[in-house]
């Protein structure tokens, strides 16, 4: 692979496919899932490689409780196994792990599992892999305004001080660029209700392939991509004509 020069800082993928890929193999969605997994650590470690300083991953939307109930037993079992069987290859990599989603709301297991997986890699100086668990992007959006508006009746801001910035830093992605490139796998093209907020100017890249097969070669063709492309921000190109 021939080296990228213009890399994102904050690339964020929404893993998508799983059960399809699971079920086009005549297995059962666990096995998918577990796959997932396998490709989350893999795409982890070459993120870090290639340097990337920011890699969010949309793995368990609030929206995902919906599903029949044996899956998302098998989801929080895999939660589990995370933490045993993947997290030292975390670690060995210097990747440091953060969540963000709604905490709040989670059984008391799930807090465990997020608290020590983040006490865990706190000390990693490397890549920050940002895990979006029981998250929604509009949910994150009302828990930021009630905080803004707690914190006008407090007395602790006046209305004069909300403005973008400010807003920001009520959002669980506080401290963290925006994504420049958003990833999503599986052949969907929609955001499905992920970093509405931060995606305002972020550059996206739908691929076919399932999250299970997602391969490196496959990430790296995604920077190549972004690589080649202009961001504006809302502005004109110089030789475009308004």
């Amino acid at each position: 692979m021939s080296e990228i020069t213009n890399l994102p800082d904050h690339v964020a993928i929404i893993l998508d496919g799983n059960r399809r890929w699971a079920r086009g193999k005549e297995l059962q969605d666990e096995d998918g899932h577990r796959k997932g997994i396998e490709t989350l650590v893999l795409i982890a470690k070459a993120a870090a490689n290639f340097n990337i300083k920011y890699l969010t991953l949309f793995s368990f939307s609030k929206e995902n409780w919906k599903r029949d109930p044996s899956e998302i037993s098998n989801l929080m079992d895999l939660m589990e196994s995370f933490e045993s069987e993947y997290l030292d290859e975390i670690i060995l990599n210097n990747i440091r792990v953060t969540v963000i989603g709604d905490m709040d709301t989670l059984a008391k297991p799930q807090k465990k599992i997020i608290k020590m997986v983040q006490e865990r890699t706190y000390g990693n100086t490397g890549m920050q892999l940002i895990a979006a668990f029981n998250y929604s992007g509009r949910d994150e959006i009302i828990r930021a305004v009630k905080k803004i508006v707690n914190d006008a009746q407090l007395a602790k801001i006046s209305t004069d001080m909300i403005n973008n910035d400010l807003m920001g830093n009520y959002l669980d992605t506080a401290n963290i660029p925006d994504p420049d490139l958003i990833i999503r796998t599986s052949g969907e093209m929609r955001l499905s209700n992920f970093l509405l907020w931060q995606c305002a100017y972020s550059e996206f890249i739908f691929t076919d392939t399932f999250w299970p097969d997602f391969t490196v070669d496959h990430f790296y063709d995604a920077l190549e991509q972004y690589s080649q492309r202009e961001r504006r921000y809302g502005r004109n190109t110089p030789n475009e004509r308004v």
